[in-house]
This record gives C-alpha cells, structure tokens and sequence, in this order.
C-alpha cells in the first residue's frame, strides 16, 4: 500500500469514529424531571348519597271480608274503582239475623211491660205499707194514752199489718228492679242483633281502589271470623293516594337512619324526580341479610304512580358541612390503619399519614394529616418516591386517574 493510500483510509477512519462518538452522545439519555397531577386540599360540603331500589307498595292494603254469613244481594263494586270511606261495597241476604232483630225487639217489649207492672205493683205496696204504718201508729198511741182502752192483741196485728206491708213493698221494689234489669238485657240483645244486621252491609273501611273482586250476586259468603272454613273475601281494596317503599338498610348505614328525612325517589320508568320521606323503620337487624327495613311514605295525589313500580332512592346519610377535603384518589390504604398521602413541598414528595373521614364517590374528609392550600399528588402513585422532587401540575379529571407523565 503506497503512503498516499494509507493516509486515505486513516482519515476515513478518524471521521468514521467522530460520527460515531456523535451519534452516541446524541442517543445518551438526559435526565428529566417527572411530571405529577395534582390537587390542592380544600374545604367542601360533602353528603353520602346512599342508592336503593325499592318496588311501590299500596299504603294499606287488605281483603275486606263478611262479619256474618250470606248470600251476596248486592254488590257495588268492581276492579278499578276508587270508593271512599265508609261507602257501601256489597249487601248480604241474612233472613235469620232479621228474625233474631225482631225476637230482640218483642223482648224490648216485654221487658218495658214487665217494668210498668213492676212499677205499679210497687205504688200499691208503698200506699198499703203507709196505711198499715198510719193505723198502727194511731193504735199505739191510743194504748198508750189510755191504758186499757185498747185491747193489746188489735196492737200487735197492727204492728204485724205494717211489718207485712213494709215486706210486701221491698218485695215489689226487688221486683222493679229485675225488670229493670231485664230491659238492659233486651236493649243489649237488640243491640247484638241490631249489629249483626249492620254487618249484612259490608263498607269500605279507608279509602282507595278496588284491585280485586271475588264475589258475584248470589255467591254464599262465609263468616271472615269463621275457623272452620276457608272464607272467602269479597273484594281487595287499596289505598293508592299515599304509598310505602321498604328500602333494605345494609347494617353499615342503619345508625345514619332518623326519621323525617327527606330523600329523592327517582320513578325511572315515567322519568320523574319525587320527593319523600323516611317515616318509619324497624330498629332491628334482620340476621339473614344484614340489612334493616326502613319505610318512605311517597304522597300520590294523583295516581300517577301504581304499585309495583320500581324507584331508586336516593338517602342522604350523614352530611357533613364545610369540612377539610381532597379527592378520593389522592388517598392510599383508606379504611386501613394506614391511610397516607403524597404531599408536595418545596418541589419534592413527601409521604404523610392522615386520618379520614366521610368518603363520597368522588372526595373523602381529611381529619388530620393536611392544612388548607396543600398540594397532594392525585391519580395512581406507583414509582412515586419520598424526597423525588417532580414537576406538579393541576389535575383533571381524566389527569388525576392517567399515569404521571
């Protein structure tokens, strides 16, 4: 190889090494600052919104039955009819309760003849008792005035007339008595009979809507009291204008529970927003489930809503007004004994314990561990490190939950 040549090739190789070292330097890494979303600690007003779905139910509801057995005469009523309070439904053929109703009323009768005989008998005791009183009380004072004068036997059948008579008077008021006794008996078994023919009209006891019917004119009804036979019920009936929704209360939530709250029930099916009112609630735990009944009264003035509907109840549990907050994921380990939070200080991380409080869906109550105005790092914390200084930025909401950059 001549010295030209070699000097050729060693200068291609110098340049072929440069490019190369700076081609390498180029690719070298270069240290960059992470980027983390963050949110500041602030106060909010914060309510758990506790989610039922629960199925209308009628306020009341019951199968209005016959007191007494009979052949339907007369019924009123059919499926869907609204009927008020104290309305008649159905008429009942009982021709052996009228004549207890008529037995009843001659025994009223009776009685009342009885007491005026009573009290005429005991008039005339009382006259014959005087008279005897009177004669007796002359001859005694004549004997006694004028010794001798007056034989002592016509003394004593005086005396004995008058002890007669005054017998004869307490015997006839006795008398008057039972009779007036008597009449109470009658005036009571024409009251029972006079009730039982009440009972051959049967009434609506509340007011609403009849949702069944089971008996037609001519249909031999049963006494409801009866424990001999299967009785049948003439109609159900309904009350619509106010209803009932049974919320089951998981037993995490059932302290929360008071009575007059109000909540919002959401009719998906007709797309309507209502308001109601927790009235009652068992106060027990069912074993089975976990979960305690709780009653929400839902006025329906109007009808609009039928039971069996399905809503979603909306509870607002334990609200908390004004307190210290931050978004849900900006706290790791909550419910744990080891609740933290990635604060940002000065550019840097630090780790801190905090206590919380009540969490919604979207933030959670900071008791202790942060002041106002902090930034804490929000969104997934895997790679974060105590002390690694990082470039913070607000977060959004898509921000908070993506991977820091």
């Amino acid at each position: 190889m001549t010295p030209r040549k070699r000097t050729v090739l060693f200068g291609s190789l110098t340049a072929v090494s440069a490019l190369l070292a700076a081609c390498s330097k180029q690719a070298a890494p270069t240290e960059a600052t992470p980027t983390v979303p963050v949110a500041a600690v602030g106060y909010a007003n914060l309510q758990n919104d506790l989610v039922l779905t629960a199925e209308f139910h009628p306020y009341q509801d019951v199968d209005v039955m016959a007191k007494v057995a009979g052949y339907v005469r007369q019924i009123n009523v059919d499926i869907g009819d609204h009927v008020h309070q104290g309305q008649i439904l159905a008429t009942l053929e009982v021709p052996e309760i009228q004549d207890d109703l008529a037995k009843a009323k001659a025994g009223q009768a009776a009685a009342e003849a009885n007491i005026a005989t009573a009290e005429a008998a005991v008039e005339h005791a009382r006259a014959a008792a005087s008279i005897a009183s009177l004669s007796y009380q002359r001859i005694e004072d004549v004997a006694n005035r004028d010794r001798g004068l007056v034989p002592k036997q016509e003394v004593d059948v005086a005396q004995s007339r008058k002890a007669e008579a005054s017998a004869q008077l307490d015997s006839a008021v006795s008398s008057l008595k039972a009779a007036q006794q008597a009449r109470l008996e009658a005036d009571s078994e024409y009251s029972r009979a006079d009730a039982m023919v009440q009972y051959a009209t049967i009434r609506a006891p509340f007011t609403g809507v009849v949702t069944k019917r089971y008996a037609n004119t001519g249909s031999m009804i049963q006494a409801g009291i009866s424990s001999q036979t299967q009785a049948m019920p003439l109609v159900s009936l309904a009350q619509n204008d106010l209803l009932r929704l049974i919320l089951p209360v998981p037993v995490s939530d059932v302290s929360s529970i008071h009575n007059g709250e109000a909540v919002d029930v959401d009719v998906v099916s007709l797309g309507r927003t209502l308001k109601g009112t927790v009235t009652r609630y068992a106060d027990s735990v069912q074993f089975s489930t976990r979960t305690m009944d709780t009653e929400v009264d839902v006025p329906n003035p109007q009808g609009t809503l039928v039971p069996g509907m399905y809503a979603e109840v909306h509870l607002h549990l334990a609200p908390r007004p004004h307190v210290l907050s931050v978004p849900v994921d900006a706290v790791d380990g909550i419910g744990t004994a080891a609740e933290q939070a990635w604060v940002i200080r000065d550019g840097a991380l630090h780790l801190v314990p905090v206590t919380t409080g009540l969490q919604t869906p979207n933030r959670i109550e900071i008791l202790s561990g942060l002041a106002e105005g902090d930034q804490i790092a929000v969104g997934r914390h895997t790679g974060l490190s105590d002390g690694e200084h990082v470039n913070p930025v607000p977060a959004t909401y898509e921000s908070a939950s993506a991977d820091r950059h």
